[in-house]
């Protein structure tokens, strides 16, 4: 058993991170230095990682923090998926934000905050146990407020103030439902397929009540109605620290969170027995069509993006609450085919702002002739989302509507997926209608003067890269070591034989 590799994975950003705190503003060099040789050794790390997990290899970190309660860092196939997600996107997210925040004051406070959060995603990831998982997602908490504060304006503030608000109201209902579990049944590990099997009969009903409490806590991260107010509010932040709340860190912090709950703490069977899946599913339904149809009425573009978060990431929700491997796979490779998709479209939506000075979708008339390489990357991201074949989103829609019928659901599952597709492209082909369509205006709200590329290196590219992963991620979705292979992989452990 390799005890050594999960705890390097968290500080490969951790250490950089803290340096970069102690660095002057003018060491641009070497803050950069720091950011991506931290992001490749992490990336490098998690490929090992990846390569012993597939042939079952043991990796787990362990601390006696007092007697009954430890800290563990366990590598299983599910944190090895979101590991591999957040890593992979931080590099890319890192090469972004150096670029976009180039001529930005305080740099070396938003990259060490930009690290610390990437470390908390990690070890939230990998967390082997309940109590390692609520302690990261603490620490997430406290790391991304101060990203979403950075330009210090009122607005930011404001944001900031309510993304804390509802964070810490969520964190403060899981580490409720967390130490009465604890009291309850004693430390809880993540294991497939659960470890509440024998306390069902007796305790169902505080099983119940334990479970409302922790995704409650878990939805507010994850965007579920009603507890979804602070996203668009956070909208505020810089562009790289939206990508970094949508794609890689605090909303999939929570839908992860969920998916360790259900799966690997009450197990699927267990939670169907007790009725709970039907809440969850209730939840997730109505968060997928509600953010659907604010995001119609926003001209905002990060604002409107922001809604569809909302309402996307609650198909992994959705898949957790169907009872059968097919919907699981759905709700688990949207994990990481949405993580692709959102992340590309923020991109986009940064380097509009950044280059043309547009922030709003009734500005993007003609951008596509201006910015192409942009506006390609926006397009596919919201084709993907929409659930146009052969793109990632298609792959996850296509398996949760499968799974729903496979298990009965089709009646109220099916027709919440249709609708959710018709609201995607009501919101989203008007934008791609005006970017590619409508003639260019005399003039943009704050053009940058054009270099060799569309606008700046560093921005033009990573939009590219996700773009190209998430149409790769659904051409290729049959190929091994595919995301869709690794939520088979999932599935196939957390249901019994």
């Amino acid at each position: 058993m390799n005890t050594t590799l999960p705890l390097l994975i968290v500080l490969s950003s951790l250490i950089p991170g803290i340096a970069i705190f102690f660095l002057r503003e003018g060491r641009h060099t070497l803050r950069t230095v720091l950011n991506l040789s931290g992001a490749v050794l992490k990336l490098a790390l998690v490929g090992v990682l990846i390569h012993g997990v597939f042939h079952e290899q043991m990796f787990e970190t362990r601390w006696q923090l007092a007697p009954g309660l430890e800290l563990v860092l366990h590598a299983d196939a599910m944190s090895v998926l979101f590991v591999a997600l957040s890593t992979l996107l931080w590099l890319v997210t890192t090469v972004y934000a150096i670029g976009y925040l180039e001529h930005s004051p305080h740099r070396s406070r938003f990259f060490g905050f930009f690290s610390l959060c990437v470390s908390a995603t990690v070890g939230l990831a990998l967390a082997g146990n309940l109590v390692t998982f609520v302690i990261f997602y603490e620490l997430l908490t406290l790391a991304t407020y101060p990203l979403v504060a950075h330009r210090g304006t009122p607005d930011a503030l404001r944001g900031a103030r309510v993304y804390l608000r509802y964070t810490l109201a969520g964190g403060a209902l899981l580490l409720v439902g967390a130490v009465w579990l604890h009291q309850l049944a004693g430390p809880i590990e993540f294991v497939a397929g659960g470890s509440l099997g024998g306390y069902a009969e007796t305790h169902g009903l505080a099983l119940s009540a334990i479970f409302v409490l922790l995704i409650l806590g878990l939805g507010v991260k994850a965007a579920l109605f009603p507890l979804h107010g602070w996203l668009p509010q956070a909208m505020v932040a810089p562009a790289p620290v939206s990508a970094l709340l949508h794609a890689v860190a605090v909303v999939k912090a929570g839908a992860f969170g969920i998916l360790r709950v259900v799966y690997d703490v009450y197990g699927v069977t267990v939670a169907a027995d007790l009725g709970l899946l039907t809440l969850l599913g209730v939840l997730a339904g109505i968060t997928i069509v509600y953010g659907s149809l604010r995001a119609l009425r926003e001209d905002g573009l990060k604002k409107r993006l922001a809604w569809s978060t909302v309402s996307q990431v609650s198909y992994i929700a959705l898949g957790a609450s169907i009872f059968g491997p097919i919907a699981t796979v759905g709700g688990i490779v949207h994990l990481v085919h949405q993580g692709l998709m959102k992340i590309t479209l923020f991109f986009a939506a940064g380097n509009y702002a950044e280059t043309l000075g547009v922030h709003k979708v009734s500005e993007l008339d003609g951008a596509g002739r201006r910015m192409p390489g942009t506006s390609w990357a926006f397009s596919l991201g919201a084709l993907g989302m929409i659930g146009v074949p052969p793109l990632a989103g298609f792959i996850s829609k296509w398996y949760l509507a499968e799974g729903a019928l496979a298990a009965g659901v089709g009646a109220w599952v099916l027709p919440v997926l249709i609708a959710s597709s018709l609201l995607n492209a009501a919101y989203f082909l008007p934008i791609l209608y005006r970017i590619w369509l409508r003639p260019l205006p005399a003039a943009w709200p704050e053009e940058m003067p054009r270099g060799r590329f569309e606008t700046a290196a560093a921005l033009y590219w990573p939009p590219l890269v996700t773009a190209a992963l998430a149409v790769a991620a659904g051409l290729f979705a049959a190929a091994p070591w595919s995301p869709l292979e690794w939520a088979e992989l999932i599935a196939l452990r957390e249901y019994p034989r």
